[in-house]
């Protein structure tokens, strides 16, 4: 029994969550909340980084991450190192943000295109290497039309970087705000942002 018991509790996942709301008491953070919840009864390791408090830099593609296939390398003087950091040292990364106009918030999308770059060394003069191949990569997602019309080509998107990345999608956790006058959590929200938690759990492989 000892050893089923230290077998369960050494596999576990780090996960890296990068959340895209600048509400701190916002929809997405309310659905993000009880998925982090259930990690913490999994006991899983995590790190939570609000974009919103980064400082981040558009890319500009000068290419100067490609010159150096053992770092990220880029050149802007902001937040970018940290998150590279944090994202090279997990197994799941969580893309948690509100929809704005069928995609993700401002601060994420700088953040994705310079992480296309500085993970993936394709760019140079050589084709190198992909620094998070193999990593995990799921979406949590908020959105005011119906998800299948509000979400999908966010989802779309990010399954295309993916393959690009040599990520493997994970699936996405995407629920509706239905207006102002409405209460966007609910038992079943939360039911779901539970589930969500406990699938990529159970998912090691």
């Amino acid at each position: 029994m000892l050893d089923v018991f230290i077998n369960i509790w050494g596999d576990k996942m780090k996960y890296c969550i990068l959340i895209g709301s600048p509400r701190k008491d916002g929809n997405t953070f309310k659905l993000l909340k009880p998925f982090i919840e259930e990690l913490e009864l999994h006991q899983a390791q995590y790190d939570l980084i609000w974009l919103y408090d980064k400082h981040l830099k558009p890319c500009t593609a000068c290419r100067n991450c490609q010159k150096d296939w053992t770092i990220f390398g880029c050149p802007h003087a902001d937040d970018m190192q940290e998150i590279f950091d944090k994202i090279y040292d997990c197994d799941v990364v969580i893309l948690a943000t509100p929809i704005y106009s069928w995609y993700c918030t401002p601060p994420m999308k700088s953040m994705l295109d310079r992480l296309v770059y500085g993970m993936n060394k394709y760019y140079g003069d050589e084709k190198g290497p992909s620094l998070w191949s193999g990593k995990k990569l799921a979406i949590i997602t908020t959105c005011g039309y119906r998800p299948e019309n509000g979400a999908d080509l966010f989802e779309e998107g990010i399954k295309r970087y993916c393959k690009h990345s040599q990520l493997k999608y994970a699936g996405m956790l995407a629920e509706r705000d239905f207006g102002y006058k409405s209460e966007f959590i609910t038992d079943e929200k939360i039911e779901h942002s539970r589930s969500f938690a406990i699938q990529l759990e159970n998912n090691k492989g």
